[in-house]
């Protein structure tokens, strides 16, 4: 009870005991540094997203790990929630993205599963002006939405 009593009496010893998030995602932007003083993996990261109702890295806007390690995210305007009952407009089919480059790493299974070769992938990623998919910190696939890259920063 003395513990709660000081946290709720002075800001300072809140932050000691209580700890502050840790922005994860900024405008977009995977802070990799955030990831590994926060001792998380892309893998981890991308999991809590999907808890939070968030499938895609490209939805997300601002990512915050709480002091608690869940995650806060503010998802992209264009992403966040309005239904297509709201405007009266037919169901179309969802996708699920598809990581296909994680950490530098090639993830040929995932790649195979899209019915995609090693030369289709290079193409892409020379389109997004990637010489190496070794440069690479993450890129997911999206069925009507194409290729997503990050690099590393």
């Amino acid at each position: 009870m003395l513990v709660e009593y000081m946290s709720q009496k002075w800001l300072l010893f809140r932050r000691l005991s209580e700890g502050k998030p840790t922005t994860l995602i900024r405008n977009g932007i995977i802070d990799d540094k955030a990831l590994k003083k926060s001792r998380m993996t892309l893998n981890q990261l991308q999991s809590l997203l999907r808890q939070n109702e968030t499938f895609s890295l490209r939805e997300v806007a601002f990512c915050y790990l709480e002091a608690n390690r869940t995650i806060s995210v503010l998802k992209k305007a264009k992403y966040q929630k309005t239904t297509r009952e709201d405007f009266q407009l037919p169901s179309h089919p969802v996708h699920v993205p598809i990581t296909i480059i994680r950490d530098g790493e090639l993830l040929i299974d995932e790649l195979r599963e899209l019915g995609k070769d090693v030369q289709w992938l290079n193409e892409q990623l020379r389109a997004h002006g990637v010489s190496s998919y070794q440069d690479v910190f993450i890129a997911e696939w999206l069925e009507g939405d194409g290729l997503f890259v990050q690099t590393y920063s």
